[in-house]
């Protein structure tokens, strides 16, 4: 069955074909949720709350949204419920290569390519370690987990400038850390938004 045909059949309530889904994304979501959350129990926990959302709420899925940000999404708000909670404090971690998001070429990579692709995840990576953890957050939510400036908004209770303003810091700040490896230059360019003198929050 193809990714779509799982998802209607889910949504029918077919047991297996969810859990075929699960299989599909377990990695992915957890590794999301333990770059947000910054511990494996924690992140264990919001993933698992992601993945029960997804069954209670696969029913009214639309289907010309995409699965795989819908799931994100899920995944992001359970992990912030998790920081909010605050059960922990958020450790120093790694990523993986499939964590960071960053797709390979659409076309059949090379040895080359493979190697050059692994090489970008791994320097960002640590790089994303290396923020300040506002900004590692906000910037997670929107490269990772795909949200809105207005659902990051939302989520956090913060103004939509602010927001904005934030992924452009953060933004600025990866880059920093990236050129400063001596690589990577064309990484995370900026996007239109402007850097702030201030921000603001609620």
């Amino acid at each position: 069955m193809t990714e779509q045909e799982l998802v209607r059949a889910a949504a029918a309530r077919d047991t297996e074909a969810f859990a075929a889904l699960v299989r599909l994304y377990e990695n992915k979501v957890y590794h999301l949720t333990l770059r947000l959350c910054g511990n494996e129990e924690d992140a264990q926990d919001a993933a698992q709350e992601a993945f029960l959302s997804a069954w209670r709420g696969l029913p009214s899925f639309r289907e010309e949204a995409e699965f795989a940000t819908w799931l994100y999404r899920l995944a992001s708000n359970a992990a912030i419920d998790c920081l909010r909670r605050g059960k922990r404090q958020r450790g120093n971690l790694s990523l993986d290569d499939e964590e960071l998001g960053l797709d390979a070429p659409a076309a059949a990579p090379g040895p080359q390519e493979l190697a050059e692709g692994a090489e970008l995840r791994s320097e960002v990576a640590r790089g994303l370690d290396k923020l300040r953890p506002d900004h590692r957050q906000i910037l997670v939510l929107r490269e990772l987990g795909h949200l809105s400036y207005e659902e990051i908004a939302g989520r956090l209770e913060l103004y939509l400038g602010t927001v904005k303003s934030r992924i452009s810091r953060a933004r600025g700040a990866l880059r920093k850390i990236l050129l400063e490896n001596g690589n990577l230059s064309g990484y995370l360019p900026s996007k239109g938004v402007k850097k702030a003198d201030g921000e603001e929050g609620r």
